[in-house]
């Protein structure tokens, strides 16, 4: 019996399986959304016990723990702190290859938000590199409705 089973090839099936689902972006998220939908503006929470101003904003500061934070805008406009280069093709990426992924710190903002950076060659982004969001005509209330941010003169 087991050299029956020795010479019987294994079975492989290739499949793919699609897991949809949403959840609810929450009142704070839901609010920087909204507002980069119908605004084109950024905002931000700022915690004033430790002087952070937060993009994306937060609803309680992560490092005092302090809440009900106020909320300011921030610039469109920003500095690279830290970049990468993604040179394989992924489905979820949704861009052209080769495409950049950066820590942008938005003027007024204390902390760094990771987005695309996009119309400029991947071997001229470096950090300090001033950049500005560009908002997508289409918004749908989602952090992709900042396309992408590109360079500026500084």
């Amino acid at each position: 019996m087991n050299d029956l089973l020795a010479a019987v090839e294994p079975l492989v099936v290739e499949s793919g399986i699609r897991v949809p689902y949403s959840w609810w972006a929450g009142e704070t998220i839901g609010r920087f959304l909204t507002a980069l939908r119908d605004e084109r503006r950024i905002y931000a929470t700022r915690c004033d016990r430790c002087h952070r101003v937060m993009v994306p904003p937060r609803k309680t500061c992560p490092l005092c723990f302090a809440e009900n934070l106020p909320w300011q805008e921030v610039s469109d406009t920003g500095t690279v702190q830290g970049f990468t280069v993604i040179r394989k093709d992924r489905a979820a990426l949704k861009r052209s290859i080769p495409a950049v992924m950066g820590l942008i710190l938005l003027d007024g903002a204390t902390t760094a938000m990771l987005h695309a950076i996009a119309d400029v060659d991947p071997e001229a982004v470096s950090i300090g590199m001033r950049v500005k969001a560009k908002f997508a005509e289409v918004r749908r209330g989602h952090i992709l409705d900042i396309d992408c941010f590109h360079p500026v003169a500084s």
